[in-house]
């Protein structure tokens, strides 16, 4: 999957490690500032999230964009916005309850926007990866150095990706949602960070990671109006 920039805000979901990383920092002090939707109307795809029977809270994350400004993939957030500063103040805080649905763009294998490469093709692994390295990104352990925080998530990454990578092996489960509210197989996984899923719909991948909210009998649809989300 190719590495991509982000567009309107850092945060979780991006494409390498140092992203990553970037986007502990700003769960490290919270997710409260509302992120631009200008990024998010400017895809060309449908942005997907929790269905409507999900009537908690709703916020917009980031989304990324290729070399040449095309938006590639981006991130939509249900329940409490997690944030690693509380944890360090109060370790229940590990409680809190949140998803966060990533939405990427189905894309063939193509030639780089300054031609002087090819892209690979975007897929379930793709969404796998994002909702992977997005879940570390906001659940890193508090109590660890700062010091210690690159090594971590440079090994955790690394890890993200090889699993994501291989979604056959029995690391993973099936788990059957509806998306729009068509039956839909996910490849599922829980660690001691959460859950993460990964699957696809017309046009899209999708992904998803979260902590405190149950993955079984949740449901995705496309958004309609995504300036909702801005809370």
């Amino acid at each position: 999957m190719e590495t991509t920039s982000r567009v309107g805000a850092q945060g979780a979901g991006t494409a390498d490690a140092s992203a990553v990383d970037a986007a502990a920092k700003d769960a490290e002090g919270g997710l409260g500032t509302r992120r631009a939707v200008d990024g998010y109307l400017l895809a060309s795809f449908p942005w997907y999230g929790l269905d409507e029977a999900y009537t908690g809270p709703r916020w917009l994350m980031q989304v990324g964009a290729a070399a040449d400004g095309t938006v590639e993939h981006g991130a939509t957030g249900h329940g409490e916005e997690p944030t690693l500063r509380i944890e360090r103040a109060d370790p229940h805080a590990a409680k809190q309850r949140f998803t966060v649905v990533v939405t990427v763009a189905s894309r063939p294998g193509r030639r780089s926007a300054d031609g002087t490469g090819v892209l690979e093709a975007t897929s379930v692994s793709s969404a796998a990866w994002l909702a992977g390295s997005g879940l570390l990104s906001c659940t890193w352990p508090a109590q660890m150095e700062r010091a210690l925080r690159q090594d971590w998530l440079d090994q955790q990454t690394a890890l993200a990706w090889e699993l994501a990578d291989h979604l056959d092996d029995s690391a993973w489960s099936t788990l059957s949602l509806p998306v729009d509210g068509v039956p839909t197989d996910f490849r599922y996984r829980e660690s001691e960070y959460g859950w993460v899923l990964a699957g696809s719909a017309e046009g899209v991948h999708i992904g998803a990671y979260g902590r405190g909210m149950s993955a079984y009998g949740m449901g995705f649809s496309v958004i309609k109006d995504i300036t909702a989300y801005r809370g």
